[in-house]
């Protein structure tokens, strides 16, 4: 399997450079060169394995040769030891639960996978030590910081908008210390992101330290999230094994898109889905898209769904690409391809409210803020279908969210471990306002 830049304009690499380098040096992201289809035959196996099966054989397709099988295997087995299961919270709906990972989140799955899968490339090449840079809106930073956490050949360096995650997502990647820095930002996610993405361009500082990508437009971020869809449709009472019948519509609280294009990857090599929801809070700009036909990124707003409070996703390159590729006919324009597959639907903070209050009073369920929003697109895009069998993906535990589901709910839901264990740790934060050359001199530092 070799890897092109979304951009076109950088040769093919291996996965193993690919992972290590994050973004292109043209500015694009990488992708595969070529998806390899999974035919009838294919899904019958994979609907009988569990999820560290399916991870193995879609990792054999999607990360190609330069793993052999056996390491993969046992990769996939030592990153994935935690369960997702497929919870019905009510007629036709299901909940994905991605949350039971070390911080709670559904990025703990690809975060893990990537750790291992870039810790093995460095050892083989015999680096110096890589610092892995992470802007996080939420939860992201707390997943890389665990998986990384005492690797050896690895810093990791977390930023964060000050003041803009909640204290339990916060705490989970502050109170690490070792290899792992925490920075405030004096700004928004989006802030974090352009300073992160300043880093990569840097060619004095990378040729001083060595950097990658931890955030989704790393590959090694990126395709591990295909298994759990595949996870997903594989314990349906009855998983379709084509598009034919009752439509199966996944819905995926999106940010920076990175798990919806997951999902559209998965599709592509066969995915018995009939239609994806790009379900977004207030920062709506692929909604809008989809709607008008006109990208237009802005500025992001807080939400309380604030891991999804992204204004200029990354991986809206990656899902035009997808959308421009074969088999599709270069004659049409992506949004045309895209529309069949993705409905884009947003809602603002009183919708979310209703909707984890609604579900609580009628089914017992707690979803967080995130998961709430991707419920909502689901409703609406069951209804507009008319019929169909739907899973939303849980993408959060609703204990990072405490404040929030109190206030909405009136109950407190009880804290996992790992947040009573953080909740009482120091912190160590290093303060910088949104500027490179503060960054810059941090990542001198040896952060």
């Amino acid at each position: 399997m070799r890897f092109v830049s979304t951009a076109g304009r950088t040769p093919p690499v291996t996965l193993g450079h690919a992972l290590l380098e994050g973004p292109a040096p043209d500015g694009g992201l990488y992708v595969p060169e070529d998806l390899p289809a999974l035919n009838a035959a294919d899904l019958a196996a994979l609907q009988s394995l569990p999820l560290t099966g399916i991870a193995a054989v879609l990792g054999s397709r999607l990360f190609g040769s330069e793993i052999p099988e056996e390491e993969l295997a046992d990769l996939v087995e030592d990153a994935l030891d935690f369960p997702i299961p497929l919870a019905p919270i009510e007629p036709g709906i299901h909940c994905l639960e991605l949350f039971h990972g070390p911080t709670l989140a559904f990025k703990d799955v690809a975060s893990r996978v990537m750790a291992r899968l870039m810790a093995r490339f460095v050892t083989v090449a015999g680096d110096t030590e890589t610092t892995v840079i992470v802007a996080t809106s939420g939860d992201t930073g707390s997943a890389v910081a665990h998986a990384f956490s005492g690797v050896a050949g690895f810093r990791v360096c977390v930023l964060y908008p000050d003041g803009l995650v909640t204290e339990a997502q916060r705490r989970l990647f502050t109170t690490l210390g070792g290899n792992v820095t925490a920075v405030a930002v004096e700004g928004t996610f989006d802030d974090c992101q352009s300073l992160a993405r300043e880093a990569f361009a840097d060619g004095e500082l990378r040729r001083q330290r060595p950097l990658a990508s931890a955030n989704s437009i790393n590959i090694g971020r990126l395709l591990p999230q295909v298994f759990y869809y595949f996870h997903a449709w594989a314990q349906l009472p009855a998983p379709p094994l084509d598009d034919a019948g009752e439509p199966l519509v996944f819905s995926t609280p999106s940010g920076n898109f990175g798990n919806l294009t997951a999902g559209l990857i998965a599709k592509r090599i066969g995915l018995p889905v009939s239609r994806f929801v790009a379900a977004t809070n207030a920062n709506d700009v692929v909604p809008a898209y989809i709607r008008s036909g006109d990208y237009l990124p802005r500025g992001s707003v807080a939400t309380i769904s604030n891991a999804m409070d992204v204004g200029n996703p990354s991986n809206f390159a990656r899902i035009i690409h997808l959308y421009s590729s074969a088999p599709y006919s270069s004659e049409a324009a992506p949004l045309e391809h895209i529309r069949r597959d993705l409905a884009g639907r947003a809602f603002d903070d009183q919708a979310t409210r209703r909707a984890m209050r609604d579900v609580h009073d009628r089914t017992g369920y707690l979803l967080d803020p995130h998961t709430a929003v991707g419920y909502l697109g689901l409703k609406a895009e069951l209804e507009a279908q008319g019929a169909g069998t739907g899973v939303v993906l849980a993408t959060a535990h609703p204990a990072k969210f405490a404040e929030t589901v109190q206030a909405t709910i009136g109950i407190e839901p009880p804290a996992p471990p790992a947040l009573q264990r953080s909740a009482h740790l120091p912190e160590r934060i290093i303060e910088i306002p949104a500027d490179y050359p503060a960054l810059r001199d941090v990542l001198l530092r040896g952060a």
